[in-house]
């Protein structure tokens, strides 16, 4: 494994510049800046004792969300500032929260709700309000309907919410669902059911990640060619294929069994890691194309391993944690280019008694105001656990890292509202999409803002102005276009047909039922075509730098 060395530390708020070792100087790695660890609050009691999960989230009023297990589990909230809060006791042993982009909390319970499974229900999946209004809104009945619906479900960027089971046929046979389900429940479809044994792989613990090309992305912990787990895409309209079939090469140093879901960074690619396999047998990290090339960027997570699921910061760099490891093995957190170079940033259980918390439990998010945030199992000053070793702490991470701006949804066509999280929002803010203002925003607080994409958008970064003070987004918005209709309805190769739409500023490239035209952008609401030469009757279709649109209809070539 590509590391660079342990930092030591003392005190309750440790700064230090962590040192270069050997074989990370062989490696390439370049030295650490300097970082800044923090316990921003102990878990005080058994109340929110022992939080986990597979996601935590910034919500809307700034506040981070995340899961305890307590009386079968609860939603709370941490402010930056220290102030926990318990949301709602949700039970069911949820794994986590995703933020929609209606500012609500969704989530899952893997063993909760009426269907009858063993001692327990088949589980569900919820809409919680930040101000504590739970909803049900699917409940599993098992069987081939499924049962356990462990991950946390993503939201996709038609609307809907797509998740994995880990039961499909009755009792807890084999082998799992993909489902999607729309925040009120009222449409749920199941996209696929893995057969178990065969090549489509077996139980998708991961969970789904919705990949560039708007398809969900995921992997098994088993099944597949060689029984040690596939990763796979499904379209949103449940096409499915196999991309990888894992330990497919020499005892298996590709890596095998897939036990967190990936993550999309902005280079387009997938990053995740496998639980087992690799040059130290505790997994590789891996890099996954969208056409399902996999390579291996760092072939050994060491007996570790990783837990959660991979954050990438504003620099461009991964972050995780591991569950052991470190001079106690209470685990660490670290960095890790999109090359494999691992940099250890933190190793718990550095004071006395653990009051800086051990065994993270919960991935790390980079909040908007630029530093990472995370939680520890236990661990950490408070005494009233049943465990009597600490509940665990809320910390955050500081790596130099400036505030930014987060959009709740990456691309959108002009006239959508684009929720965008950040913080010192004031009635004077000023929103611009590639440069291009919007003239209508409504604010929530000083941490969120509802931005209407306005005409002439520009797929880029998001900004926020307020003040002297801009904050850009690290992600990239693309402005989608819109096709409105086309004329004339026919004619031979060389007639001019003029479409509409909107964001049609960026065309470039414009096709007759598939062939190439030569096309005058016009307007942002308006391009001119020539039907080219070979063009045969179908759908006109434009591709804009931020996606493209087909017309309803088809032209006709006389």
């Amino acid at each position: 494994m590509k590391f660079v060395g342990e930092p030591n530390q003392s005190g309750r708020l440790f700064t230090f510049v962590a040192a270069i070792v050997a074989l990370a100087i062989l490696a390439g790695a370049t030295p650490a800046p300097a970082q800044t660890f923090n316990v921003v609050a102990d878990i005080p009691d058994n109340t929110l004792a022992n939080p986990g999960g597979d996601r935590i989230v910034q919500g809307r009023n700034g506040d981070v969300y995340a899961v305890s297990s307590p009386n079968g589990g609860v939603v709370f909230s941490a402010t930056t500032g220290g102030i926990l809060t318990n949301v709602y006791q949700v039970g069911g042993f949820p794994l986590g929260v995703a933020l929609g982009t209606d500012g609500n909390l969704y989530g899952t319970g893997q063993n909760d709700g009426t269907g009858t499974c063993g001692f327990d229900g088949c589980g569900l999946v919820y809409r919680l309000t930040p101000t504590g209004v739970w909803t049900v809104i699917y409940d599993f009945p098992g069987g081939t309907g499924g049962s356990d619906p462990a991950p946390t479900p993503v939201e996709g960027s038609n609307g809907l919410f797509y998740g994995v089971t880990d039961y499909s046929a009755p009792g807890f046979g084999c082998c799992g669902n993909v489902y999607s389900v729309n925040s009120t429940g009222t449409k749920f479809n199941i996209l696929h059911t893995f057969e178990g044994g065969s090549s489509d792989g077996s139980y998708p613990h991961a969970g789904l990640t919705v990949g560039s090309d708007g398809n969900l992305y995921g992997g098994t912990s088993s099944g597949g060619a060689n029984d040690d787990g596939v990763l796979f895409r499904v379209t949103p309209g449940g096409t499915f294929t196999v991309l990888y079939n894992l330990c497919s090469q020499s005892n298996c140093a590709d890596g095998y069994d897939i036990e967190i879901p990936m993550v999309l960074a902005s280079d387009g690619n997938l990053y995740g890691a496998t639980y087992r396999g690799g040059a130290y047998g505790g997994g590789v990290f891996f890099r996954l194309s969208n056409s399902g090339v996999y390579t291996v960027i760092n072939p050994g997570v060491d007996e570790n391993g990783t837990v959660g699921r991979l954050t990438q910061g504003t620099d461009g760099n991964l972050y995780g944690i591991f569950g052991a490891g470190g001079s106690g093995n209470y685990g660490q957190i670290y960095s890790m280019t999109t090359s494999g170079v691992v940099t250890i940033l933190h190793s718990f259980c550095q004071e006395t008694n653990c009051t800086d918390g051990n065994s993270p439990s919960t991935p790390v998010i980079q909040h908007t105001d630029g530093l990472f945030y995370g939680l520890t199992g236990t661990g950490g000053g408070g005494d009233e656990c049943d465990s009597g070793d600490g509940c665990g702490v809320f910390y955050s991470l500081d790596v130099g890292l400036r505030a930014f701006v987060q959009l709740v949804s990456t691309s959108g066509a002009e006239g959508t509202k684009v929720g965008i999280l950040g913080q010192g929002f004031t009635s004077s803010s000023v929103v611009e999409f590639g440069g291009v203002q919007a003239t209508a925003i409504s604010r929530e607080g000083s941490t969120f803002i509802d931005a209407t994409i306005p005409a002439g958008a520009l797929t880029g970064a998001v900004s926020v102005t307020t003040g002297e003070r801009t904050l850009t987004s690290s992600q990239t918005f693309d402005v989608t276009p819109t096709f409105a209709g086309f004329d004339p309805p026919s004619g031979p190769v060389g007639t001019q047909v003029t479409f509409t739409g909107t964001g049609l500023t960026q065309t470039t490239r414009v096709t007759f039922n598939g062939t190439s035209a030569a096309f005058t952008v016009n307007s942002d609401t308006q391009v001119t075509a020539t039907v080219p030469t070979g063009a045969t009757s179908g759908k006109i279709r434009v591709i804009t730098k931020g996606g493209s649109a087909a017309s309803a209809s088809s032209f006709t070539v006389n």
